[in-house]
Protein backbone atom coordinates (compact mmCIF):
# COMPACT_ATOMS: atom_id res chain seq x y z
CA UNK A 1 0.00 0.00 0.00
CA UNK A 2 1.22 3.48 -0.84
CA UNK A 3 2.03 5.81 2.03
CA UNK A 4 -0.45 8.63 2.40
CA UNK A 5 0.92 12.09 3.10
CA UNK A 6 -1.65 13.86 5.26
CA UNK A 7 -0.48 17.30 4.07
CA UNK A 8 -1.05 16.24 0.45
CA UNK A 9 -4.53 14.96 1.30
CA UNK A 10 -5.38 18.23 3.02
CA UNK A 11 -4.12 20.21 0.03
CA UNK A 12 -6.19 18.03 -2.29
CA UNK A 13 -9.27 18.61 -0.18
CA UNK A 14 -8.63 22.36 -0.18
CA UNK A 15 -8.24 22.46 -3.95
CA UNK A 16 -11.28 20.25 -4.55
CA UNK A 17 -13.42 22.54 -2.42
CA UNK A 18 -12.84 25.26 -5.03
CA UNK A 19 -14.52 23.11 -7.71
CA UNK A 20 -12.35 24.02 -10.70
CA UNK A 21 -10.41 20.73 -10.68
CA UNK A 22 -13.61 18.69 -10.90
CA UNK A 23 -15.03 20.87 -13.69
CA UNK A 24 -11.81 20.74 -15.69
CA UNK A 25 -11.36 16.99 -15.18
CA UNK A 26 -14.98 16.30 -16.16
CA UNK A 27 -14.57 18.43 -19.30
CA UNK A 28 -11.33 16.68 -20.22
CA UNK A 29 -12.85 13.21 -19.76
CA UNK A 30 -15.90 14.25 -21.79
CA UNK A 31 -13.62 15.49 -24.55
CA UNK A 32 -11.60 12.25 -24.51
CA UNK A 33 -14.82 10.21 -24.74
CA UNK A 34 -15.98 12.22 -27.75
CA UNK A 35 -12.53 11.90 -29.33
CA UNK A 36 -12.65 8.14 -28.75
CA UNK A 37 -16.07 7.99 -30.47
CA UNK A 38 -14.68 9.92 -33.47
CA UNK A 39 -11.75 7.51 -33.78
CA UNK A 40 -14.10 4.52 -33.50
CA UNK A 41 -16.19 5.89 -36.37
CA UNK A 42 -13.13 6.79 -38.46
CA UNK A 43 -11.26 3.51 -37.91
CA UNK A 44 -14.17 1.10 -38.33
CA UNK A 45 -11.85 -1.78 -39.27
CA UNK A 46 -9.86 -1.28 -36.06
CA UNK A 47 -10.47 -2.23 -32.47
CA UNK A 48 -10.89 0.87 -30.31
CA UNK A 49 -10.60 0.29 -26.58
CA UNK A 50 -12.60 1.86 -23.83
CA UNK A 51 -11.35 4.97 -22.11
CA UNK A 52 -8.77 4.54 -19.35
CA UNK A 53 -9.15 7.49 -16.99
CA UNK A 54 -5.88 7.04 -15.11
CA UNK A 55 -4.67 8.62 -11.89
CA UNK A 56 -4.20 12.17 -13.18
CA UNK A 57 -1.09 10.87 -14.92
CA UNK A 58 -2.65 9.91 -18.25
CA UNK A 59 -6.03 9.34 -19.82
CA UNK A 60 -6.13 7.32 -23.03
CA UNK A 61 -7.85 4.96 -25.42
CA UNK A 62 -6.16 2.59 -27.83
CA UNK A 63 -6.66 2.08 -31.56
CA UNK A 64 -5.60 -1.29 -33.00
CA UNK A 65 -5.62 -1.27 -36.81
CA UNK A 66 -5.41 -4.79 -38.31
CA UNK A 67 -1.77 -4.36 -39.44
CA UNK A 68 -0.68 -3.39 -35.92
CA UNK A 69 -2.96 -5.83 -34.11
CA UNK A 70 -1.32 -8.63 -36.09
CA UNK A 71 2.01 -7.49 -34.62
CA UNK A 72 0.57 -7.32 -31.05
CA UNK A 73 0.77 -3.52 -31.19
CA UNK A 74 -1.66 -0.65 -30.74
CA UNK A 75 -1.63 3.13 -30.81
CA UNK A 76 -2.73 4.88 -27.64
CA UNK A 77 -4.21 8.36 -27.94
CA UNK A 78 -3.03 9.87 -24.67
CA UNK A 79 -3.59 13.01 -22.68
CA UNK A 80 -0.37 13.27 -20.66
CA UNK A 81 -1.13 15.30 -17.51
CA UNK A 82 2.53 15.86 -16.55
CA UNK A 83 3.42 17.32 -19.94
CA UNK A 84 -0.15 18.66 -20.33
CA UNK A 85 -0.38 17.66 -23.97
CA UNK A 86 -1.90 15.09 -26.29
CA UNK A 87 0.38 12.35 -27.58
CA UNK A 88 0.17 9.15 -29.59
CA UNK A 89 2.10 6.16 -28.29
CA UNK A 90 2.89 2.99 -30.16
CA UNK A 91 2.50 0.37 -27.44
CA UNK A 92 2.77 -3.39 -27.24
CA UNK A 93 0.63 -6.15 -25.78
CA UNK A 94 3.31 -6.91 -23.17
CA UNK A 95 6.88 -6.07 -22.10
CA UNK A 96 8.44 -8.86 -24.20
CA UNK A 97 6.81 -7.54 -27.39
CA UNK A 98 7.69 -3.97 -26.38
CA UNK A 99 11.39 -4.90 -26.06
CA UNK A 100 11.32 -6.78 -29.39
CA UNK A 101 9.99 -3.75 -31.29
CA UNK A 102 12.22 -1.31 -29.45
CA UNK A 103 15.19 -3.37 -30.67
CA UNK A 104 13.83 -3.12 -34.22
CA UNK A 105 13.01 0.60 -34.04
CA UNK A 106 15.88 2.02 -31.97
CA UNK A 107 18.29 2.53 -34.88
CA UNK A 108 15.69 3.54 -37.45
CA UNK A 109 15.20 7.16 -38.53
CA UNK A 110 11.76 8.12 -37.21
CA UNK A 111 11.62 11.77 -38.18
CA UNK A 112 9.37 13.71 -35.82
CA UNK A 113 8.86 10.74 -33.49
CA UNK A 114 10.67 9.66 -30.33
CA UNK A 115 11.85 6.08 -29.83
CA UNK A 116 11.46 5.37 -26.12
CA UNK A 117 13.82 2.99 -24.32
CA UNK A 118 12.02 0.33 -22.28
CA UNK A 119 12.08 0.87 -18.52
CA UNK A 120 9.86 0.30 -15.53
CA UNK A 121 6.63 2.26 -15.94
CA UNK A 122 7.26 3.01 -19.62
CA UNK A 123 4.47 1.80 -21.90
CA UNK A 124 5.44 3.31 -25.24
CA UNK A 125 7.86 2.26 -27.96
CA UNK A 126 7.44 5.24 -30.26
CA UNK A 127 5.84 8.59 -29.37
CA UNK A 128 4.40 11.47 -31.34
CA UNK A 129 3.14 14.85 -30.12
CA UNK A 130 -0.42 15.34 -31.32
CA UNK A 131 -1.10 18.69 -29.71
CA UNK A 132 1.68 20.13 -27.58
CA UNK A 133 -0.10 23.44 -27.09
CA UNK A 134 -3.58 22.61 -25.88
CA UNK A 135 -6.26 25.21 -26.50
CA UNK A 136 -9.64 24.06 -25.25
CA UNK A 137 -11.21 27.31 -26.45
CA UNK A 138 -11.17 25.96 -30.01
CA UNK A 139 -12.16 22.31 -29.65
CA UNK A 140 -12.79 21.84 -33.38
CA UNK A 141 -9.27 22.93 -34.32
CA UNK A 142 -7.81 20.81 -31.51
CA UNK A 143 -9.73 17.74 -32.65
CA UNK A 144 -8.69 18.20 -36.28
CA UNK A 145 -5.04 18.59 -35.25
CA UNK A 146 -5.18 15.44 -33.09
CA UNK A 147 -6.97 13.38 -35.76
CA UNK A 148 -4.69 14.52 -38.59
CA UNK A 149 -1.45 13.97 -36.71
CA UNK A 150 -2.58 10.62 -35.27
CA UNK A 151 -3.64 9.44 -38.74
CA UNK A 152 -0.18 10.31 -40.09
CA UNK A 153 1.50 8.50 -37.16
CA UNK A 154 -0.63 5.37 -37.67
CA UNK A 155 -0.06 5.48 -41.43
CA UNK A 156 3.72 5.81 -41.02
CA UNK A 157 3.83 2.79 -38.71
CA UNK A 158 1.57 0.73 -40.99
CA UNK A 159 3.76 1.70 -43.97
CA UNK A 160 6.84 0.54 -42.06
CA UNK A 161 5.30 -2.89 -41.47
CA UNK A 162 4.01 -3.17 -45.04
CA UNK A 163 7.51 -2.42 -46.36
CA UNK A 164 9.07 -4.89 -43.93
CA UNK A 165 6.81 -7.66 -45.22
CA UNK A 166 7.71 -7.07 -48.88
Amino acid sequence: MTNVNQEDIQELQKQLMKGSIQRAYKALLSYMMSLRARFASRYVESDVSGLYQGYLDMTYFAVSPPVLKGQNLKVAIVFNYDAFKFEAWLSARNRKVQRQYWELFKDMPWSGYRVIQPASGIDSILECDLAAEVDFNDMDALTIRIETTAARFISDIEKFFTEQQS
